[in-house]
Parts: structure tokens; sequence; C-alpha cells
């Protein structure tokens, strides 16, 4: 094993993703099984029955201390002061440029726990505690603490619309009770843990929060559990396919330091009405001037390569922007991106034209999600 490869970290479930037979490649900085029966299949599983991820690469970072809330408002995109003990909500960690730095989820702790943990992307971690460390320099008269909790946390995640009935014969708690955007805490396969509905596949689907040195009785119990309803561990590949369906962002493609929100059409996870915060103004401006690019989503026309993340896009022969995020649809059995655009040729029903191993390929631009459940 090379200096690179001994320098990757693992979670706590890594074992258990070798017995399975998991495909493992090197993923921001972790040893992470990208696929195990195959894409394909594994996103149909999801789609169909419940799938079932580890996602013990994913950062946590618990802020608290009396001024958090406010400390949260000037650090972050949204309105953080609606949140009620429980809740969560989508929001992103702006830098001074108006651009992003990632994108994250702000849970508030429940009744009868201070503050607020925040989940944010393995590839950004360290960089976000980093970036929250400056800003809490800049801002020494706000009484708050900032702490990486990821090193004790293990996060897994089942998605599916066999997902609730799976978790319920592993606790007694109501978890039909919890609401999207929500958490709690509960007991799951003998485990203190937490339990939230976020999810990041467009399928209904839960998320535990335990110790890393419990939360592989959490796995173990839910495929057990779920083996009549045909649950499946679930790779880093599908993962990736089930999101760009949903139309949800990845970080570093349709988020980046030099992307505005509002390019990204994220904008409805900026509030400007709530006072001053990081980036701000720039994005304020952005917004009133309109942004110069968009992004939207796309089809291929007839058969072709499948785009993938930087392809060049054109228009007439004019280079018009890049290629977010690209793959083969397992659901519409097609191949399907985003593409970051100048506004102009943006619109659904224009063409793009997609450069793919030095061709062009015709493609539409369609609405997006792509893919969209029935709710429950």
């Amino acid at each position: 094993m090379g200096k690179h490869e001994a320098s990757l970290k693992r979670t706590a479930l890594f074992d258990r993703h070798q017995a399975l037979g998991a495909r493992i490649v090197p993923f921001a900085g972790w040893e992470m099984p990208v696929q195990y029966a195959g894409i394909l299949a594994e996103h149909r599983t999801v789609r169909t029955a419940a799938g079932l991820f580890d996602l013990g690469h994913m950062g946590q970072v618990d802020v608290t201390g009396p001024d958090a809330l406010k400390f949260l408002q000037f650090s972050t995109t949204s309105d953080v002061s609606t949140l009620s003990p429980g809740e969560a909500k989508y929001g992103l960690l702006p830098n001074d440029d108006g651009g992003v730095v990632d994108d994250i989820i702000v849970y508030r702790y429940p009744e009868g726990e201070d503050g607020y943990m925040i989940c944010v992307n393995a590839s950004n971690a360290d960089r976000d505690v980093d970036w929250w460390n400056t800003l809490r320099e800049r801002r020494r008269d706000l009484d708050v603490t900032i702490e990486d909790v990821s090193p004790r946390i293990g996060m897994i995640a089942i998605q599916g619309p066999q997902s609730e009935a799976i978790v319920k014969k592993i606790t007694e708690a109501p978890v039909e009770d919890v609401d999207y955007f929500s958490w709690r805490d509960g007991v799951f396969a003998g485990v203190d843990a937490k339990v939230a509905r976020t999810g990041y596949t467009g399928e209904d689907g839960f998320e535990f929060y335990a110790s890393n040195d419990e939360i592989g009785s959490i796995w173990d119990a839910l495929l057990e559990a779920g083996a009549d309803e045909g649950v499946a561990p679930i790779g880093l590949g599908a993962r990736d396919t089930l999101r760009l369906e949903a139309r949800m962002p990845l970080y570093g493609q349709e988020l980046g330091d030099d992307i505005s929100p509002y390019e990204a059409g994220l904008g409805w996870a900026v509030s400007l009405t709530k006072g001053d915060f990081v980036g701000r103004d720039k994005m304020e401006q952005v917004k009133t001037d309109g942004p110069k690019r968009r992004t939207v989503g796309f089809n291929t026309v007839g058969r072709s390569g499948t785009p993938r993340a930087h392809s060049v896009v054109e228009v007439d022969g004019r280079e018009v922007g890049f290629v977010t995020s690209g793959a083969y649809s397992p659901t519409l059995e097609q191949n399907i991106g985003l593409a970051l655009v100048e506004r102009d040729v943006a619109g659904v029903g224009k063409p793009l034209q997609i450069i793919v191993r030095d061709k062009p390929v015709e493609a539409v631009q369609v609405r997006t999600p792509f893919y969209k459940r029935e709710q429950f």
C-alpha cells in the first residue's frame, strides 16, 4: 500500500463493506464502496424497494453557545431563526465573494439540548471548520463554540419506498411521525441514535446518527429486517445517479467558490431579508442584475456517449458553458445532465450540443427534476 492509500480514512463500517464484496475506491480522503451488485441494480433497488448507504465520511460540526444562532445567521445563507427544536434546514456556507464554500444541512437540537449540528460534505469538512473559525475571529463579539464532532459520530441512511416499513421493525419509536427535514432521538436495534428525514436520492427515507462504536448494529439490523423487502447496500455510484435524477446538487460540480447560488438554481436557499451575512451584498447584486449563467437540465437526443462533468457545451459552434453532472439515468433509460450555461441560451426546449469524445452530441433542455416520486 502506497503512502497515499495509507493516508485514506475508513468509516466504522469498512470491514462490513469488504465482507459484502464492495468495490472500494478513494473518495474525498476516504476508502468508500462505489458499488456492490452494480450501479444499475443498486439504483433500481432504491427506486423500488430500499437501499442502505454508509455516510460515515460526511462531517458533523456542533455550533453551540449563547450566540450560536447569531453566528449561524451571519455565516450561512438560510434563515436559521425559523427552526424550532428538532427541525432542520438546507443552506449554504457562503464566501465573501458571493460564491459557496459548501452546501449544508443545519439541525437544531431537539428539545432539552442546546445549539445546532451541521452536516457538511466529506470533501469540505476540514475547510468548512477552518472557515467557521476564521469567521468566529471576525465576530469576536459573539460567544460561540465550534466543534468538529465527526470523529465520534457515524452516519447511515436508508432510502426507498420500503424504508419506513423496514425501520419500524427495529424500533418502537413512531418513525412515521418524523416530519421531512426534522430529527429526533430514539432507540434503534438497541442503540441510542438520532433519526432524521432529509435524503439525497429523491426517495423517502431516514438518516441515523449514532456513535461510531454502535452505528454498525443499526446497519446490521436494517439489512436483516429488510431482507423480505429487498433491501441492499448501495455504493457511491448509484448515490450519484439517484441524486442527479432528483436534481440535487453536488458540491464541486453544481456548486463552487465561483458559482453563485442564483446561477446554481439555489436562490431559494438564500434569505436576503434576514439581515447581514457573509457575501450577502454580492449575492443580492447577482439576483438584482440577473445571473449571467444558469444551471439547466438536458437530455441527449438519440444514441450517444454519456456526457460527463466538465464536458464543453456549445450552441451553433459557440462555447456557452460546461456540463456540471452527467450520467445514464437508469429510471429514464437515457442520458441526462446538468450544465452551467450563458443565460441567453438557457430555456426549456432549447438545443445544446455537448462535446463528448471530441464530437458534438445533440441535446435538448428539459424541466428538472428529471425524476420525482409520489409524495408520502
